[in-house]
């Protein structure tokens, strides 16, 4: 008998002849997490199988484990040969006096010569025969013990399944740029992203010294939350302050939103092309502020060429994005009050249904706006999140 670790996948099932794929690469994200663990890792079809591992570190392994997109729950559990006296007698002694019980059976291995309904029925049986305290409820159990018989001639047995993150192994639906903001919102749209497969780098306009040292460790320390879960990735800071001077110097002031995010933009998608990334990703929720209303969204969007922007949180309320952003460790640091770009030079009534045509004949003010985009890009910083 021996102590495990058992992973399910979920939606990889459906993945047909891809599978493999998507197998492989969800091994290689879960091998990531537990490399700093003395334990081995190996593949039972359709299911993966922690052991070797010290008990002091279970919990730390299943904490891990828990960030891996593509898990969709594990479990603790005693694996034993496949025999239905060993399975009862390891139940036996798990199982408290006076309780109420329900077995689940899940039978892979159909070669094993009892069907899943009767090998519940007759280990329920020798169960209350055994021990007279006992009582089966299928419906309200105190107690429901899980039998999965593999093909492998061994059986896990276990009580609980602990739900996991879900979704897609990260990369397997290619790469991305994150426009990380120091706000609630981006991170979660990175975080969505990642669970539908996406592997990220992330982009952060820093304007010093209109915006602070702290702010830019603000999104340092954000952007190493989100590797927990979006893996390793590449943080592209951007030195942003000249191109924000002007603007302010040259363009209506009611305008002056709009046109930032639109030098984002264009910058976000020279960056993520560079970068090999196939789309860009940001936080913006339809109607949430200014430069987030069906018009504004279209006049930043017009500047983009080549890749298409994912924007995961749309259609969420701020509550919804808040209660992720909990879940996932980013709330407390996305509201330290330290400013960002956005915040720099604000005007009091920024434009809320901006123009196409004017937002250009803005930008024309700007003599030297190829100019100021290409010394931005000839001096970003990168620096590396590790996980």
């Amino acid at each position: 008998m021996d102590r495990v670790i058992v992973i399910r996948y979920g939606e990889i099932f459906l993945k047909g002849k891809n599978r493999g794929f998507f197998e492989k690469l969800l091994i290689t994200n879960i091998e990531k997490k537990i490399k700093k663990f003395d334990c081995a890792l190996k593949r039972n079809r359709g299911r993966y199988e922690i052991s070797s591992y010290n008990l002091s570190v279970e919990t730390e392994i299943i904490d891990e484990l828990k960030t891996v997109f593509g898990i969709k729950s594990i479990s603790i559990a005693q694996k034993i040969k496949s025999d239905v006296d060993v399975m009862t007698d390891i139940i036996l002694k798990d199982i408290p006096k006076n309780v109420t019980f329900r077995i689940n059976t899940h039978r892979a291995d159909k070669t094993f010569p009892l069907t899943s309904p009767q090998v519940s029925a007759v280990i329920g049986e020798k169960i209350l025969d055994s021990d007279g305290s006992l009582t089966v409820d299928l419906h309200n159990p105190d107690i429901e013990i899980q039998i999965d018989i593999r093909e492998d001639g061994y059986t896990y047995i276990f009580k609980d399944k602990i739900e996991c993150a879900g979704g897609m192994p990260v990369g397997s639906a290619g790469k991305g740029l994150l426009l990380l903001s120091g706000g609630i919102d981006s991170p979660v749209s990175g975080y969505m992203m990642a669970k539908r497969g996406l592997s990220l780098d992330a982009i952060h306009f820093y304007s010093y010294p209109y915006t602070s040292i702290q702010s830019k460790e603000k999104v340092v320390e954000l952007a190493k939350i989100a590797a927990k879960y979006c893996g390793a990735m590449n943080l592209v800071i951007v030195p942003f302050t000249k191109i924000q001077e002007a603007i302010h110097e040259k363009c209506c002031s009611d305008y002056m939103i709009t046109i930032v995010r639109r030098f984002m933009m264009r910058i976000a998608e020279r960056v993520a092309i560079f970068r090999d990334c196939g789309c860009l990703v940001n936080g913006e929720s339809l109607g949430q502020v200014a430069s987030q209303t069906l018009q504004s969204i279209n006049v930043t969007n017009s500047v983009i060429e080549r890749l298409p922007v994912f924007r995961p949180v749309i259609g969420m309320d701020k509550q919804e994005i808040i209660d992720i952003s909990r879940k996932i460790g980013t709330y407390d640091i996305s509201v330290l009050p330290y400013e960002d770009c956005c915040t720099v030079f604000m005007p009091d009534s920024p434009v809320t249904k901006p123009s196409i045509h004017r937002a250009e004949a803005e930008e024309t003010k700007i003599e030297n706006m190829n100019s100021l985009i290409e010394e931005v890009l000839d001096n970003l910083e990168i620096i590396k999140i590790e996980i």
